[in-house]
Protein backbone atom coordinates (compact mmCIF):
# COMPACT_ATOMS: atom_id res chain seq x y z
CA UNK A 1 0.00 0.00 0.00
CA UNK A 2 1.38 3.40 -0.92
CA UNK A 3 0.72 6.43 1.21
CA UNK A 4 -0.03 9.94 0.03
CA UNK A 5 2.91 12.21 -0.66
CA UNK A 6 2.04 14.43 2.30
CA UNK A 7 2.94 11.58 4.68
CA UNK A 8 6.22 10.59 3.02
CA UNK A 9 9.34 11.65 4.86
CA UNK A 10 12.69 10.26 5.92
CA UNK A 11 12.49 12.25 9.14
CA UNK A 12 10.47 11.61 12.26
CA UNK A 13 9.06 15.14 12.00
CA UNK A 14 7.27 14.99 8.66
CA UNK A 15 5.31 18.21 9.06
CA UNK A 16 8.43 20.28 9.81
CA UNK A 17 6.67 22.20 12.61
CA UNK A 18 9.19 21.26 15.27
CA UNK A 19 12.03 21.74 12.81
CA UNK A 20 10.91 25.37 12.61
CA UNK A 21 9.98 26.09 16.22
CA UNK A 22 12.37 23.74 18.04
CA UNK A 23 15.14 22.86 15.59
CA UNK A 24 17.66 21.66 18.16
CA UNK A 25 15.18 19.31 19.80
CA UNK A 26 13.96 18.04 16.43
CA UNK A 27 17.53 17.28 15.41
CA UNK A 28 18.77 15.45 18.51
CA UNK A 29 15.54 13.59 19.23
CA UNK A 30 15.04 12.68 15.58
CA UNK A 31 18.63 11.42 15.32
CA UNK A 32 18.22 9.41 18.51
CA UNK A 33 15.01 7.71 17.34
CA UNK A 34 15.78 7.29 13.64
CA UNK A 35 19.43 6.32 13.99
CA UNK A 36 20.64 5.28 17.42
CA UNK A 37 17.56 3.43 18.71
CA UNK A 38 16.49 1.98 15.37
CA UNK A 39 19.93 0.63 14.52
CA UNK A 40 21.23 -0.38 17.94
CA UNK A 41 22.06 -4.13 17.64
CA UNK A 42 21.26 -4.71 21.30
CA UNK A 43 17.84 -3.10 20.91
CA UNK A 44 16.76 -5.21 17.95
CA UNK A 45 15.76 -8.81 17.29
CA UNK A 46 15.40 -10.88 14.10
CA UNK A 47 11.62 -11.13 14.58
CA UNK A 48 11.21 -7.40 15.12
CA UNK A 49 10.52 -6.48 11.50
CA UNK A 50 9.19 -3.07 10.55
CA UNK A 51 5.44 -3.83 10.81
CA UNK A 52 5.98 -5.52 14.18
CA UNK A 53 8.09 -2.63 15.43
CA UNK A 54 5.37 -0.17 14.43
CA UNK A 55 2.68 -2.28 16.12
CA UNK A 56 4.62 -1.96 19.36
CA UNK A 57 5.18 1.78 18.98
CA UNK A 58 1.52 2.52 18.19
CA UNK A 59 0.39 0.38 21.13
CA UNK A 60 2.80 2.27 23.39
CA UNK A 61 1.46 5.61 22.15
CA UNK A 62 -2.08 4.45 22.93
CA UNK A 63 -0.98 3.43 26.40
CA UNK A 64 0.71 6.76 27.18
CA UNK A 65 -2.07 8.78 25.51
CA UNK A 66 0.19 10.23 22.85
CA UNK A 67 -2.52 11.52 20.52
CA UNK A 68 -0.42 13.85 18.39
CA UNK A 69 2.44 11.36 18.16
CA UNK A 70 -0.01 8.60 17.16
CA UNK A 71 -1.35 10.79 14.37
CA UNK A 72 2.22 11.41 13.21
CA UNK A 73 3.29 7.76 13.42
CA UNK A 74 0.24 5.92 12.05
CA UNK A 75 0.88 6.90 8.39
CA UNK A 76 4.54 5.90 8.78
CA UNK A 77 3.44 2.54 10.17
CA UNK A 78 1.15 1.96 7.21
CA UNK A 79 3.90 2.95 4.81
CA UNK A 80 6.19 0.42 6.54
CA UNK A 81 3.79 -2.45 5.90
CA UNK A 82 1.25 -2.36 8.70
CA UNK A 83 -2.19 -3.06 7.25
CA UNK A 84 -5.28 -0.92 7.90
CA UNK A 85 -6.90 -3.91 9.63
CA UNK A 86 -3.90 -4.32 11.92
CA UNK A 87 -4.01 -0.61 12.76
CA UNK A 88 -7.68 -0.84 13.68
CA UNK A 89 -7.20 -4.05 15.68
CA UNK A 90 -4.49 -2.41 17.80
CA UNK A 91 -6.89 0.42 18.64
CA UNK A 92 -9.83 -1.91 19.27
CA UNK A 93 -7.88 -4.16 21.65
CA UNK A 94 -6.61 -1.18 23.61
CA UNK A 95 -10.17 -0.66 24.87
CA UNK A 96 -9.88 -3.70 27.14
CA UNK A 97 -6.73 -2.31 28.78
CA UNK A 98 -7.18 1.47 28.65
CA UNK A 99 -10.95 1.92 28.64
CA UNK A 100 -13.24 3.43 26.04
CA UNK A 101 -12.75 7.00 27.27
CA UNK A 102 -9.04 6.92 26.54
CA UNK A 103 -9.30 4.95 23.30
CA UNK A 104 -12.08 6.84 21.50
CA UNK A 105 -9.82 9.74 20.38
CA UNK A 106 -7.40 7.25 18.82
CA UNK A 107 -10.21 5.58 16.89
CA UNK A 108 -11.01 8.98 15.40
CA UNK A 109 -7.35 9.57 14.55
CA UNK A 110 -7.06 6.14 12.88
CA UNK A 111 -10.21 6.75 10.86
CA UNK A 112 -8.96 10.17 9.76
CA UNK A 113 -5.57 8.78 8.69
CA UNK A 114 -7.16 5.93 6.75
CA UNK A 115 -9.68 8.21 5.08
CA UNK A 116 -6.88 10.58 4.03
CA UNK A 117 -5.11 7.63 2.45
CA UNK A 118 -8.21 6.69 0.48
CA UNK A 119 -9.03 3.58 2.50
CA UNK A 120 -12.74 2.79 2.39
CA UNK A 121 -14.42 2.42 5.77
CA UNK A 122 -15.66 0.33 7.44
CA UNK A 123 -12.99 -2.31 6.95
CA UNK A 124 -13.76 -5.98 6.51
CA UNK A 125 -15.15 -7.49 9.73
CA UNK A 126 -12.77 -9.59 11.82
CA UNK A 127 -15.09 -11.13 14.42
CA UNK A 128 -14.94 -14.94 14.70
CA UNK A 129 -17.48 -15.38 17.51
CA UNK A 130 -21.18 -14.90 18.13
CA UNK A 131 -22.96 -13.79 21.31
CA UNK A 132 -23.51 -17.49 22.00
CA UNK A 133 -19.88 -18.59 21.47
CA UNK A 134 -17.82 -15.67 22.80
CA UNK A 135 -17.65 -16.89 26.41
CA UNK A 136 -16.39 -20.37 25.53
CA UNK A 137 -14.01 -18.99 22.91
CA UNK A 138 -12.68 -16.43 25.38
CA UNK A 139 -12.07 -19.06 28.04
CA UNK A 140 -10.22 -21.22 25.52
CA UNK A 141 -8.10 -18.23 24.57
CA UNK A 142 -7.24 -17.68 28.25
CA UNK A 143 -6.28 -21.34 28.59
CA UNK A 144 -4.14 -21.24 25.46
CA UNK A 145 -2.32 -18.11 26.64
CA UNK A 146 -2.04 -18.57 30.41
CA UNK A 147 -2.48 -22.29 30.96
CA UNK A 148 -4.97 -24.92 32.06
CA UNK A 149 -5.51 -23.23 35.45
CA UNK A 150 -7.68 -20.65 33.63
CA UNK A 151 -10.37 -23.24 32.94
CA UNK A 152 -13.38 -22.22 35.01
CA UNK A 153 -11.82 -18.88 35.96
CA UNK A 154 -14.95 -17.02 34.84
CA UNK A 155 -16.95 -18.73 37.58
CA UNK A 156 -14.30 -18.36 40.29
CA UNK A 157 -13.52 -15.84 42.99
CA UNK A 158 -15.62 -13.94 45.53
CA UNK A 159 -19.25 -13.60 44.54
CA UNK A 160 -19.21 -9.80 44.62
CA UNK A 161 -16.45 -9.61 41.99
CA UNK A 162 -17.10 -12.80 40.03
CA UNK A 163 -18.70 -10.80 37.23
CA UNK A 164 -15.31 -9.19 36.51
CA UNK A 165 -13.79 -12.62 35.93
CA UNK A 166 -16.70 -13.42 33.62
CA UNK A 167 -16.14 -10.20 31.70
CA UNK A 168 -12.43 -10.95 31.37
CA UNK A 169 -13.32 -14.25 29.69
CA UNK A 170 -16.16 -13.23 27.41
CA UNK A 171 -15.24 -9.60 26.71
CA UNK A 172 -11.47 -9.09 27.06
CA UNK A 173 -10.59 -12.44 25.51
CA UNK A 174 -13.82 -13.52 23.80
CA UNK A 175 -14.51 -10.22 22.04
CA UNK A 176 -10.94 -9.12 21.28
CA UNK A 177 -8.38 -11.93 21.30
CA UNK A 178 -10.51 -14.14 19.05
CA UNK A 179 -10.67 -11.56 16.26
CA UNK A 180 -8.73 -11.82 13.01
CA UNK A 181 -6.13 -9.33 11.84
CA UNK A 182 -3.58 -10.09 14.56
CA UNK A 183 -2.40 -13.45 15.83
CA UNK A 184 -2.04 -14.41 19.50
CA UNK A 185 1.64 -13.51 19.70
CA UNK A 186 0.98 -10.08 18.24
CA UNK A 187 -1.95 -9.49 20.57
CA UNK A 188 0.10 -10.40 23.62
CA UNK A 189 2.94 -8.17 22.45
CA UNK A 190 0.71 -5.11 22.08
CA UNK A 191 -0.91 -5.85 25.44
CA UNK A 192 2.55 -5.73 27.01
CA UNK A 193 3.03 -2.32 25.37
CA UNK A 194 -0.35 -1.01 26.56
CA UNK A 195 0.46 -1.99 30.14
CA UNK A 196 4.07 -0.77 30.10
CA UNK A 197 3.08 2.60 28.67
CA UNK A 198 0.28 3.49 31.07
CA UNK A 199 2.27 2.57 34.20
CA UNK A 200 0.89 1.46 37.55
CA UNK A 201 -0.02 -1.95 36.13
CA UNK A 202 3.11 -3.87 37.11
CA UNK A 203 1.30 -6.99 38.43
CA UNK A 204 -0.63 -7.26 35.17
CA UNK A 205 2.50 -6.38 33.20
CA UNK A 206 4.43 -9.22 34.83
CA UNK A 207 1.54 -11.62 34.16
CA UNK A 208 1.40 -10.65 30.51
CA UNK A 209 5.18 -10.82 30.19
CA UNK A 210 4.82 -14.43 31.34
CA UNK A 211 1.98 -14.93 28.86
CA UNK A 212 4.18 -13.55 26.09
CA UNK A 213 6.88 -16.05 26.97
CA UNK A 214 4.32 -18.83 27.01
CA UNK A 215 3.03 -18.07 23.49
CA UNK A 216 6.52 -17.82 22.00
CA UNK A 217 7.64 -14.19 22.43
CA UNK A 218 11.02 -14.86 24.02
CA UNK A 219 12.71 -12.59 26.55
CA UNK A 220 15.17 -11.08 24.06
CA UNK A 221 12.31 -10.21 21.72
CA UNK A 222 10.32 -8.53 24.51
CA UNK A 223 13.31 -6.48 25.60
CA UNK A 224 13.82 -5.42 21.97
CA UNK A 225 10.16 -4.39 21.76
CA UNK A 226 10.39 -2.31 24.93
CA UNK A 227 13.68 -0.81 23.76
CA UNK A 228 12.11 0.41 20.51
CA UNK A 229 9.25 1.94 22.51
CA UNK A 230 11.58 3.68 24.99
CA UNK A 231 11.65 7.09 23.25
CA UNK A 232 7.87 7.24 23.59
CA UNK A 233 7.65 5.78 27.13
CA UNK A 234 10.58 7.45 28.86
CA UNK A 235 13.21 5.69 30.93
CA UNK A 236 11.27 5.00 34.18
CA UNK A 237 8.45 3.04 32.54
CA UNK A 238 10.91 1.32 30.21
CA UNK A 239 13.00 0.14 33.16
CA UNK A 240 9.84 -0.96 35.01
CA UNK A 241 8.82 -3.02 31.98
CA UNK A 242 12.25 -4.66 31.73
CA UNK A 243 12.11 -5.52 35.43
CA UNK A 244 8.72 -7.18 34.93
CA UNK A 245 10.00 -9.12 31.92
CA UNK A 246 13.02 -10.30 33.93
CA UNK A 247 10.76 -11.37 36.80
CA UNK A 248 8.51 -13.33 34.45
CA UNK A 249 11.50 -14.99 32.80
CA UNK A 250 12.99 -15.94 36.17
CA UNK A 251 9.68 -17.49 37.27
CA UNK A 252 9.46 -19.44 34.01
CA UNK A 253 13.00 -20.81 34.27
Amino acid sequence: MSVNQEYESESLFSDNTLKTTDPEFAEFFGNFVDDEVRHEPGANHPELDEPTRWMAILAALLGCQGHEAFALMAPKALDAGLTPIQLKEIVYQATAYLGFGRVLPFLGIANHVLADLGVSLPLEGQSTTTPETRAAAGEQSQIDIFGEHMRGFAQSGPEETRHINKWLADNCFGDYYTRGGLDTRQREMITLCFLAAQGGCEPQLTAHAAANLRVGNEKAFLIAVVSQCMPYLGYPRTLNAIRCINEAAAQAA
